[in-house]
C-alpha cells in the first residue's frame, strides 16, 4: 500500500527545515535582537545557550526508536518548529518580548535537533548505500539554501521591510523601534508559514517503511544502559581526550566571533562598527557569503583528496582562521566601501567552508571509527557545537570587558594560536586510505577500535 516516494520529493524540503531554524537562531535572531536595543551581553549569551540541544542530541535520540516512526517525528518536530515561530511573531509586540521569546526559541533548538535526528534516520533507512551517495549532494545544497536565505533574503526582507513601515536610519527612535519591530514580526510569520507548510507536505510525501519496524523494541532501561556502555568505549579511545580538546579548541576562536559579527557590522562607526543596514548585510551574506562558501568546501575536498588530512590539516586550520584577521583589520580602519566589506564577508564564509571540512573528516576517520562508529561521531559533534556555544555565550561580556571590537578582535586574533598548537602536534590513528598506524590502536585498549575499510569509511 506504500507506494514508493522518489528522494528528490522530499530530501531538498527536508533538509531545507533542518537547516532553516538552525541559521535563524544562530545568526537571524542576533540582528532581530540587536534592532530591537537587546544589549549585546544578553544577546550573545541566550541566543548561544538556547543552542545546547544540538549539543546534547545524542542522549535523546535512542529514545526515539521505541516511541513513534522516524517520519512522525520529522512532520511533528517541523510544525511545533514553525508554530513557535509564529508565537515569536505575536510576542516581539509585548513589553517583556524577550524572555518570551527566547524561550520560544529554546523551543525551537529542541524540535530542530531532535527533526535532525529523525530526518537523518530517514534519509538512512530509505534510501540504500548506492542512493545516499547519489543523493548527498542534494542533501548538502539544501542544508546551506536554507542558510543562504537565512542570512541572505529573510535579513534582506527585514531591511527592506523596515523602510516601507516607516523607519529611517539607525537612530533608537520610537519610530524606528516600531518599524524594526513589525519587520520582524513580518519575517518571523514567512518563517512559520513555510515550516508549518513543509510540515504538511511531509504528511503526504515522506517516506515511513519505518512504520514496519515493530521488531524487538527495547525498554527505556535497556536503552540507558546501551548508552552507557558506547559513551564508556567513546571515553576509552586512543588519545580520546587530546581529541576531545582538539576538536572543541578547532572552532575555539569561530566561537567569540560568530555572534559578535552581525552586531559589528551593524553598529555604528561612532560605536566601533561599520554601519551596515540589514539590506546590506542581507545583500553581502546572500552573494558573496554564499558563492565562497561553496567554493570554499569544493576546494577543500579537492585539496585534501589529492595530499590527505594528515599532511592538510594544519593548513586547512590556518585558512580557517584567516577571517579573524580581516575582521581585526575592518575594526581598526572601519571601511565604508560596500564592496571591500561584501570581500571580507566573502573571505569569511571562504575561510569556513575550507577549514571546517578538515574538522569533519577528521572525526570521521581518527575519532569515530570502530564498532559504533555513527554514535561516536554523534558524540563527537557534540562536544563540537559545545565548544562554539561556550565562547558564544562569554562573547558578549568579553567585548564588554575589552572595551569594543578593535580589542575584541585582536583578542580573538591571539587566540588562534591555541587551536593551531593544538592542530600542529595532534596525533593519527589511521593513514588516509584507513589502514592503523602502527602502534596508534590498540583493540584491548578500546575494547572498541579496529581497521577502517580500505575507502576509509
Amino acid at each position: 500500500m506504500n507506494q514508493k516516494k522518489s528522494p528528490i520529493t522530499w530530501i531538498p524540503t527536508a533538509y531545507f527545515a533542518m537547516g532553516l531554524p538552525f541559521v535563524v537562531l544562530n545568526m537571524v535572531a542576533v540582528l532581530m535582537y540587536t534592532d530591537l536595543g537587546v544589549d549585546t551581553e544578553t544577546i550573545t549569551f541566550w541566543t548561544s545557550l538556547i543552542l545546547m540541544p544540538w549539543t546534547f542530541k545524542f542522549l535523546w535520540s535512542p529514545f526515539m526508536e521505541i516511541f513513534g516512526t522516524k517520519k512522525a517525528y520529522v512532520v511533528a518536530t517541523q510544525i511545533i518548529s514553525g508554530a513557535a515561530f509564529g508565537c515569536v511573531a505575536l510576542a516581539l509586540g509585548l513589553s517583556d518580548f524577550f524572555a518570551i521569546t527566547i524561550a520560544l526559541l529554546a523551543v525551537v533548538a529542541f524540535s530542530g535537533a531532535t527533526h535532525d535526528v529523525a530526518c537523518d534516520g530517514v534519509y538512512m533507512g530509505e534510501l540504500s548505500s548506492a542512493q545516499q551517495s547519489k543523493y548527498i549532494g542534494w542533501q548538502g545544497a539544501f542544508y546551506n539554501i536554507a542558510k543562504i536565505v537565512g542570512t541572505g533574503l529573510l535579513v534582506y526582507l527585514a531591511g527592506a521591510l523596515f523602510k516601507s513601515f516607516g523607519g529611517s536610519g539607525s537612530e533608537a527612535t520610537a519610530v524606528n523601534y516600531a518599524a524594526n519591530q513589525k519587520s520582524w514580526m513580518v519575517v518571523m510569520l514567512i518563517i512559520s508559514a513555510v515550516m508549518i507548510l513543509i510540515g504538511v507536505y511531509h504528511i503526504f510525501f515522506l517516506p515511513s517503511s519505518q512504520k514496519a519496524e515493530k521488531t524487538v523494541r527495547r525498554s527505556g532501561g535497556e536503552v540507558m544502559h546501551e548508552l552507557g556502555s558506547v559513551l564508556m568505549q567513546f571515553f576509552r579511545k586512543r588519545y580520546i581526550w587530546y581529541y576531545i580538546a582538539f576538536i572543541i579548541l578547532y572552532r575555539f576562536a569561530e566561537g567569540f566571533v560568530v555572534k559578535i559579527v552581525p552586531i559589528f557590522l551593524k553598529d555604528a562607526t561612532a560605536v566601533g562598527g561599520l554601519g551596515l543596514t540589514n539590506e546590506q548585510i542581507g545583500l553581502y551574506y546572500g552573494t558573496c557569503g554564499a558563492a565562497t562558501f561553496v567554493l570554499g568546501s569544493l576546494l577543500a575536498g579537492y585539496y585534501i583528496s589529492a595530499r590527505g588530512l594528515k599532511k592538510t590539516l594544519f593548513s586547512l586550520a590556518l585558512i580557517f582562521n584567516l577571517p579573524f584577521v580581516v575582521y581585526t583589520l575592518f575594526a581598526i580602519f572601519q571601511p565604508t566601501n560596500g564592496l571591500l566589506i561584501a570581500s571580507g564577508i566573502g573571505i569569511e564564509y571562504f575561510g569556513y567552508g575550507f577549514g571546517f571540512v578538515g574538522l569533519t573528516l577528521f572525526m570521521m576517520q581518527q575519532v569515530a571509527p570502530g564498532k559504533h562508529q555513527m554514535a561516536h561521531y554523534a558524540f563527537a559533534s557534540g562536544i563540537m557545537n559545545f565548544g562554539v556555544m561556550l565562547p558564544g555565550m562569554l562573547s558578549g561580556f568579553v567585548l564588554k570587558y575589552l572595551g569594543g571590537y578593535e580589542n575584541f578582535f585582536i583578542f580573538v586574533l591571539l587566540a588562534t594560536v591555541v587551536p593551531l598548537l593544538i592542530t600542529w602536534f595532534v596525533p593519527f590513528k589511521y593513514n588516509d586510505d584507513g589502514t592503523p598506524i602502527d602502534g596508534a590502536v590498540e583493540g584491548t585498549l578500546t575494547g572498541d577500535e579496529g581497521t577502517l575499510p580500505p575507502s576509509g569509511k
